[in-house]
């Protein structure tokens, strides 16, 4: 059996990890977009570093786009197999991949009609709105905790990864020639202390562990609760400077935490009186999808919905729906809370709110999360004089802010908890993957003083035997 590398390997997107078995049966995990890395980004998309049409499985970790977002693009070049996923996860990546389809069909007409005026030919999406909806009928769910079999010799089983609603670490266990391989494949590990979902649970006993490592040198925040932290933004941009306070913020996971902690601030009477926007259409499907499955939340969520029927809901917040709405926010006079996604800013409707309100004093940039450093948002943590948005040059007068303490990926703490779980004997190996570079060197150190012995850094499309 061989495992190779096609995402996320010495960097955090693109997620794609391919198993080929001795008979020749290709299982894909996960099919990830590559998402903020610069000029590269269309390139690394473009290919897949393998035949979409020979694999026959692919089993999805979680639907964030990074690890879902180029499904559509596998069917469309040929894939025919399943696709395995929990229910949650399932419900979520149909919204994300429509939503991504969408957004790329929005940008090129925004680009192709400059494309045009310059004389230059038009390009094409990845895939359309038509592609996602076709890929959403290979899909089959898989319940938590229970052991499936693909077919013979090949059975796995998830476990809840704590990340986002219906994510999981994907445990195989492949028989061949009558010799049993147990492989677990992390996908990204949640925080244990989450203030909305339950922490990730033990897993089995592997023989080869691939591991995200997107805070491995580092920890989080916990001295100062998002909701306090969001105040005194809040306080700062839209009552002192009355500005606007605009928030990248991933639809599925950031957007509902910061919902939460909002609410919390109303439950404590602390909340600003003032319009809080979400504009993105995404969101408000996720927080739907979210809500209906309350039995993944933790017992601190679920204390609360005694008390508060909807835990992501409070006075001031207005949902924008259509395109015209959104664009009406540019001539909103007052100061304001919007959220909107994507989480690095670099696509939807954030995008254009950034373009439109970063050269204003008064207002803040303020991400919420893991930014590629190539991305807008990685970009503007860089704290430029000027930056770049669709190709244009914008002054950089808008405050940056960062919220350090809002992820949903674990710490280097919460990684060594969920390996801690395993016999460092019978692990042959560990890979790193979904991580920067440096950081990846970092957390290897760490677990190698853990007692692991063989810890692997993949490169991309690299491939290694599993003895």
């Amino acid at each position: 059996m061989k495992i190779a590398f096609h995402g996320a390997a010495r960097t955090v997107t693109g997620s794609k990890h391919l198993l080929t078995l001795n008979n020749g049966k290709k299982i894909l995990l996960d099919c990830g977009m590559f998402q903020g890395m610069g000029s590269e980004t269309d390139e690394l998309n473009a290919s897949f570093g393998f035949t979409a049409s020979e694999v026959d499985y692919l089993i999805l970790s979680h639907a964030h786009i990074d690890h879902s977002g180029l499904i559509p693009k596998l069917v469309k070049d040929g894939f025919t197999g399943k696709i395995f996923a929990t229910p949650a996860t399932k419900d979520l990546a149909a919204v994300l991949m429509e939503d991504s389809a969408g957004i790329q069909e929005n940008d090129l007409k925004f680009i192709n009609k400059r494309r045009a005026a310059e004389g230059k030919s038009y390009l094409q999406p990845l895939y359309t709105t038509a592609d996602a909806l076709q890929a959403e009928g290979f899909f089959e769910t898989v319940e938590y905790d229970t052991w499936f079999t693909i077919e013979e010799g090949i059975e796995f089983c998830y476990t809840d990864a704590g990340h986002i609603i219906g994510s999981a670490a994907v445990h195989l266990k492949v028989t061949e020639n009558e010799k049993l391989t147990r492989l677990t494949f992390s996908g990204d590990v949640g925080r244990y202390r989450d203030v909305i979902l339950k922490a990730p649970e033990k897993f089995p006993q592997a023989d080869y562990i691939l591991i995200e490592s997107t805070y491995g040198n580092s920890l989080h925040d916990e001295h100062n609760p998002t909701s306090d932290a969001l105040l005194e933004w809040i306080n700062h941009t839209c009552i002192s400077k009355k500005g606007k306070l605009i928030m990248p913020a991933f639809s599925v996971g950031r957007t509902q935490e910061i919902l939460y902690a909002l609410n919390q601030l109303e439950l404590e009477n602390r909340l600003p009186a003032l319009d809080y926007f979400v504009d993105s259409p995404l969101s408000n499907k996720a927080t739907a999808i979210i809500k209906s499955y309350p039995q993944y939340f933790n017992d601190r969520i679920r204390k609360v919905l005694e008390s508060d029927d909807d835990p992501f809901g409070f006075k001031g917040l207005k949902f924008i729906e259509s395109v015209d709405q959104s664009k009406n926010l540019n001539y909103y006079k007052g100061p304001c809370v919007i959220i909107s996604a994507s989480g690095m800013a670099d696509a939807g409707r954030i995008k254009h709110h950034i373009s439109n309100n970063i050269e204003n004093s008064r207002n803040t940039i303020l991400l919420t999360g893991y930014c590629e450093p190539n991305s807008l948002g990685g970009r503007l943590m860089q704290h430029p004089k000027e930056v770049s948005i669709y190709g244009q040059p914008h002054e950089v007068n808008a405050e940056i802010g960062e919220m350090r303490s809002m992820s949903a990926h674990g710490d280097y703490e919460d990684l060594c908890q969920f390996i801690a779980c395993q016999d460092v004997a019978q692990v042959k190996k560990i890979f790193l993957v979904h991580g920067e570079y440096p950081v990846q060197l970092d957390f290897r150190q760490r677990l190698l003083r853990k007692g692991f012995t063989d810890v692997e850094i993949p490169e991309q499309h690299s491939e290694v035997e599993l003895s």
